[in-house]
């Protein structure tokens, strides 16, 4: 039986740890000056992939 590959384009976009999975924030890379401070500072902090979604990330990173 062949290895599992890793999905390539998930691994560069999610990082796992011992209890969750992370990942960045959408909304953050062009245009933001129309965007408040508050919006921006909120989004600079980490975010975490939802519980009905962690299977499938970690299937995608053969994990």
């Amino acid at each position: 039986m062949p290895k599992m590959k890793t999905v390539r384009g998930a691994a560069k976009r999610f990082k796992v740890g011992k209890n969750k999975i992370k990942r960045g924030s959408a909304f953050r890379s062009h245009i933001l000056t129309k965007m408040s401070q508050t919006r921006k500072r909120d989004l600079r902090g980490p975010q975490f992939v939802d519980k009905t979604n962690v299977a499938a990330v970690k299937k995608m990173l053969c994990k």
